[in-house]
């Protein structure tokens, strides 16, 4: 029996519409990633897989064959990019294996020098590779014990939320960029999709009675309100958002920090991003709220029968389980050791002993791991050895994304080793005749958004980054924050499916058109890029 608004009605009532089942288009959650795409759409990803095998080797070919006044180090490098690029774009096989083979192939092209395969593959021992395997190890036992889910109802069940259509819209977005903020933006859309489904599935009976009373009936799709528009779209753009707020939000982040740190030597503590990232992300928050319910008014304002079911739901989640609070505890402690740098700092100030040796020594990486270890260590029942976490369930984080992140630093750091950012800096200086901070800032933002259409967030910011930074060094300009631009924007992408997957989700649910995504997309591209534009370099200089 499908949701509704007024329990006494039974959803199979004759002429009545089964909303939730038309919103899941008769399957379950599962299968709504797995949607089969339209034939157009599939006609088009094959086309563009295809494609890459065979224009992926040609771009490294024809760089190879070149003939460029660069030494032959670069321009192995160079060559190889290239083809790792067109790749991570047209997808012929896994982004992360692109990513993999690239590495490789520098290997044997000499480009680690006397170090060899270790001089080529040391990034991927980084901190910041232990970083993203704690904090998705965290993020794991949140999924496995529904700790997000809980969260999520909690919010929702703030008296008030549920009995307006517009507030349940923004409470979505505030759920979704608060939990992204921490876990991965696919994770966070991925828990929270069925329980707007079943939102949308009273809202939707709500609509159809207010169709009936119209007699208007014959023209309701559930499956094409606006409401559900603004809604799913909230939960595909709020996880953007929210995954500017710290490092661990998203992958662009740490990799983006990690080239700044290289280039400039200027270290960005967790705490310092998360004040500089807080204004924006707030007012991209209200900026997305304020486009989204614009562009898709609710077919209703007051809504009946929603708090009911939230109440339901959150009743049957039952007290807070042993497994849920020791990764509240373990989750909060990584917190607490990631921030604790930047509080030494604020209170003995960053150029005291005691913040050098927090700094040094407190590592973001070994945090990770140290609270990721606690959920194997805080028992469920020490009689039968049972811990939080199994590593079976650890086992299942999302490796292909930590494989990426490992080879984008893998060609950023050479790109700087081996001179050729500094090739690449000077040419593009030469050649785009850009020299002003505002302008190279402006450039490395629109150059990551339009970059992060067509490929992943993580790839676009391997790509975008290591470009801007030398761009700005042959300017004679500080590559800060115009390589900060350019790692925020990275995160964009909010137009079509391919963009992201937690787009990908919400568009396989089939409640979004791909017209509404394309016009919501754009609006909020344009939003967002102003507002880092404009915000990111007073920010930076009043923190950095």
């Amino acid at each position: 029996m499908a949701i509704t608004g007024d329990q006494s009605k039974p959803s199979n009532t004759p002429g009545r519409v089964d909303v939730e089942k038309a919103l899941l288009g008769g399957s379950t959650y599962r299968g709504l990633a797995e949607q089969k795409l339209s034939p157009a759409e599939e006609r088009f990803e094959k086309a563009r897989r295809t494609a890459g095998f065979f224009l992926a080797p040609l771009a490294t070919i024809i760089v190879f064959l070149l003939p460029l006044d660069i030494p032959q180090t670069q321009h192995n490098v160079a060559a190889v990019l290239a083809g790792v690029i067109v790749a991570w774009v047209t997808e012929p096989i896994p982004i992360p294996v692109s990513g993999l083979l690239g590495a490789s192939l520098l290997v044997l092209l000499g480009a680690g020098g006397d170090e060899g395969a270790n001089g080529v593959l040391a990034p991927f021992g980084s901190g910041t590779v232990f970083t993203f395997i704690g904090a998705f190890i965290l993020a794991q036992s949140m999924l496995v014990h529904g700790l997000a889910r809980r969260f999520a109802f909690r919010i929702l069940s703030v008296p008030g939320v549920a009995r307006s259509s517009l507030r349940i819209v923004i409470a979505f977005g505030f759920i979704t960029c608060l939990l992204s903020a921490w876990i991965s933006n696919t994770a966070t859309v991925a828990i929270l999709m069925p329980t707007a489904v079943g939102i949308l599935g009273v809202i939707g009976n709500l609509v159809q009675d207010k169709h009936e009373a119209e007699g208007t009936l014959h023209r309701f799709d559930p499956t094409r309100m606006r409401v559900g528009f603004a809604m799913m779209l909230m939960l595909a753009y709020g996880a953007s958002v929210g995954g500017l707020l710290t490092p661990v939000g998203s992958p662009p982040n740490l990799i983006g920090r990690e080239l700044i740190e290289k280039a400039t030597d200027k270290p960005i503590p967790f705490g310092t991003w998360m004040a500089m990232a807080f204004p924006i992300c707030a007012l991209m928050f209200v900026g997305l709220a304020v486009v989204l319910l614009l562009l898709n008014r609710p077919e209703v304002r007051h809504l009946t029968g929603v708090e009911e079911y939230v109440h339901r739901e959150r009743a049957a989640l039952g007290r807070m389980s042993r497994a849920e609070k020791n990764t509240l505890f373990a989750f909060t402690v990584t917190v607490v050791l990631w921030v604790f740098p930047a509080v030494v700092g604020l209170v003995v100030g960053t150029g005291s002993s005691a913040y050098e040796t927090a700094s040094n020594n407190l590592d973001e990486g070994v945090a990770a791991v140290l609270g990721a270890a606690l959920l194997f260590v805080l028992p469920t029942d020490w009689k039968a050895r049972e811990f939080t976490l199994r590593w079976g369930d650890a086992a299942r984080i999302d490796w292909g994304t930590i494989v990426l992140f490992g080879s984008g630093v893998v060609f950023g750091t050479l790109l700087e080793e081996t001179g050729l950012a500094e090739t690449i800096g000077k040419g593009a200086f030469g050649a785009l005749n850009i020299g002003s901070a505002v302008a190279i800032t402006v450039f490395g933002a629109l150059l990551a958004i339009v970059v992060s259409e067509t490929t992943s967030n993580t790839a676009s910011a391997a790509v975008v980054v290591p470009i801007v930074i030398p761009l700005a060094v042959a300017a004679g300009v500080d590559p800060l924050t115009p390589a900060l631009a350019a790692t925020f924007a990275a995160s964009f992408g909010f137009m079509l499916p391919v963009s992201t997957p937690q787009n990908a989700i919400v568009y396989g649910s089939g409640t979004v058109p791909i017209t509404k995504m394309i016009r919501s997309g754009i609006s909020f591209d344009i939003v967002g890029a102003l507002l880092i534009i404009v915000l990111l370099p007073l920010l930076a200089a009043a923190l950095l």
